[in-house]
């Protein structure tokens, strides 16, 4: 049997501590409060979420793979419509936070906000893939499907903020 690392007790104190950090962040700039906060735990969950399921499960005894890196490098070969609705579901969070969290916003920040996290949990999957025995493959069709998503998002955020009620609403929440 393989020893693995447990993911509860590794990514919840992480997500607990950076929780902390946020909330510390936003008093310090005397800008917290209870919509501020609930972002800032939104964020937390979002993230811990993503990363439980994109990096583990990682082993400590499993023999890495005797293969070459394991990696998919070509766009849309062999790659499943019900993986690319999934990538884009994951990462329309991400299209929705960016704007609460960021000042001015834009599409191309979301876009470089979601490609920059793609990339390090595909990157972190070939590392765990082929040195830890992970039991997952780093796919650039991912990368192209989260980054997709996160733009979805912030298409949603933006049509939304056009209707007053729900801008007053948005405001109460963002960072900036």
């Amino acid at each position: 049997m393989f020893r693995e690392v447990p993911v509860l007790p590794v990514v919840v104190p992480v997500a607990a501590a950076i929780f902390l950090a946020l909330l510390w962040y936003l008093h310090g700039r005397d800008r917290l409060s209870a919509p501020r906060a609930a972002v800032a735990l939104a964020l937390c969950v979002y993230a811990a979420g993503v990363v439980a399921n994109t990096i583990f499960p990682i082993f400590l005894n499993k023999p890495a793979r005797s293969a070459l890196w394991k990696v998919y490098l070509v766009p849309l070969a062999d790659y499943e419509v019900g993986d690319a609705v999934m990538n884009m579901l994951v990462f329309v969070p991400v299209g929705l936070l960016v704007p609460l969290l960021v000042a001015k916003a834009s599409w191309w920040r979301v876009v470089a906000v979601a490609a920059a996290f793609s990339l390090a949990i595909e990157l972190a999957q070939l590392v765990t893939g082929n040195f830890l025995g992970g039991g997952h493959v780093a796919d650039v069709n991912d990368l192209l499907f989260n980054v997709v998503g996160a733009v979805l998002g912030f298409g949603l955020f933006s049509t939304l903020s056009r209707v007053p009620a729900v801008a007053v609403l948005i405001n109460r929440f963002r960072w900036r």
